[in-house]
């Protein structure tokens, strides 16, 4: 029981990443808000820790990341705009089908179109005509949905069945496609913020790939941050 709850957290743990990570994608930030978040300091302690290269990384970027208080906010702001939404071409646009090309597994689904994984599940986004269903944020808020789903699952057969969905989602449609997002957003952020959390995305999806591949995971640990 004890390892179920350990493992419980950390899968809750990556779950409020991607919550956090994928807001910061979708939303042009608050200045006022960002800096009294990042001012908290609320980022030095991950609610998991993780060996994966990546991980490290954006903690450390993560954790370095507030600079002076009076421009912290005006920096972030102007970043979101000039990589996601800025009036000329955005530098690391956050869409699926921006980088992946199509692609159709040997039981016929096409690994481009993501709606039809939505659909599968009979779930539509709130976002349904003001963002596009490939959005990082949109997926990265479906693949928090099914690990929910998996942490409620008390039958083992059920609970095997929903680690293939989750690998399979991550496999055709975020890791498809976020390396190479972020090498864009390692390239052209200008804060160490973005940067942060573009390592933070593809860290964390990595993680949650090789977990359910095992059938418990405990691949990382729960606790503040040991990187």
């Amino acid at each position: 029981m004890d390892n179920k709850n350990r493992n419980h957290n950390i899968l809750k743990g990556y779950n409020m990443l991607f919550y956090f990570a994928g807001s910061m994608i979708m939303h042009e930030p608050s200045e006022e808000c960002i800096v009294d978040f990042w001012e908290r300091g609320i980022l030095k302690n991950l609610p998991v820790s993780s060996s994966n290269p990546n991980f490290v990384k954006a903690a450390s970027q993560l954790r370095e990341s507030f600079s002076d208080k009076s421009t912290f906010g005006k920096m972030l702001h102007e970043d979101y705009l000039r990589l996601f939404a800025g009036p000329l071409p955005a530098l690391a646009p956050a869409y699926e089908s921006y980088y992946s090309k199509e692609v159709q597994d040997e039981s016929g689904y096409n690994s481009l179109n993501v709606t039809e994984f939505y659909n599968s599940y009979g779930w539509t986004s709130k976002f349904k005509g003001r963002i596009s269903d490939d959005h990082l944020g949109i997926e990265l808020l479906f693949l928090t949905l099914l690990v929910d789903k998996y942490l409620v699952m008390d039958d083992e057969a059920c609970r095997g069945e929903m680690r293939k969905e989750i690998r399979r989602f991550i496999n055709h449609h975020i890791l498809s496609w976020i390396p190479q997002w972020n090498k864009r957003i390692q390239n052209d952020a200008k804060t160490l913020s973005f940067k942060g959390i573009g390592n933070l995305i593809l860290a964390c999806s990595e993680d949650i790939y090789s977990m359910f591949s095992q059938k418990n995971p405990t691949s990382v640990e729960t606790d503040s941050l040991k990187n």
